[in-house]
């Protein structure tokens, strides 16, 4: 049995003043560097994902190239490989990542299990070599990717528990029903200190 904790795309275009910023992105990034820290025994492994889009196409219809982005299915360019967006919020202390995922390469992509590794794997190929039976997920935004990676992760099998403290959603009311439908699928969902 070992645990994993996902830091799901805590990165600058995610962040205040970025091109989809979401409100208290920055201090979940700090939190969660200090949460990482303070608890260095209650991990085997950290894993972190980015979104890592391609910067000369629309990712799949991802990104809104003509027209207004529907900020459902289609968006402004984000995090594109190679820019300053797409690196992690300087508050994430990445020495503390043990695994790095990019996700969205050319496709949509809101689950970090869409992502490979920096060595071509996929996640779950990761976890299962490392026996990872237990998932902390924090991270940005709730309502969207954390989302979709926790439940991602109960279907690959795993107790998931996310960090209710340590995510930031695009908005209030679609993060607390993420949530709720997170609980219904059998995450807990707790603080960190819990």
């Amino acid at each position: 049995m070992a645990r994993a904790l996902l830091i799901i795309d805590v990165q600058n275009d995610f962040t205040e003043g970025g091109a989809l910023g979401v409100e208290g992105g920055a201090a979940v990034a700090a939190a969660i560097t200090q949460h990482v820290r303070e608890h260095p025994d209650d991990y085997d492994v950290v894993i972190a994902s980015r979104d890592w889009h391609d910067p000369d196409n629309d990712n799949g219809g991802h990104f809104a190239l003509e027209g207004d982005p529907d900020f459902v299915n289609t968006w402004p360019q984000h995090c594109m490989a190679g820019t300053d967006g797409a690196e992690y919020h300087p508050s994430i202390d990445t020495g503390l990542i043990d695994i790095h995922v990019r996700k969205g390469q050319g496709v949509p992509a809101y689950s970090i299990f869409e992502g490979t590794t920096d060595d071509g794997r996929r996640l779950v190929t990761a976890l299962d070599e490392l026996g990872v039976t237990d998932i902390d997920v924090v991270g940005i935004a709730t309502d969207y990717c954390v989302r979709a990676s926790a439940l991602d992760a109960i279907t690959a099998g795993r107790r998931v528990r996310v960090l209710s403290d340590l995510v930031a959603g695009v908005a209030p009311e679609s993060s607390a029903a993420a949530l709720v439908e997170l609980a219904d699928a059998g995450v807990l969902v707790e603080p960190s200190a819990a």
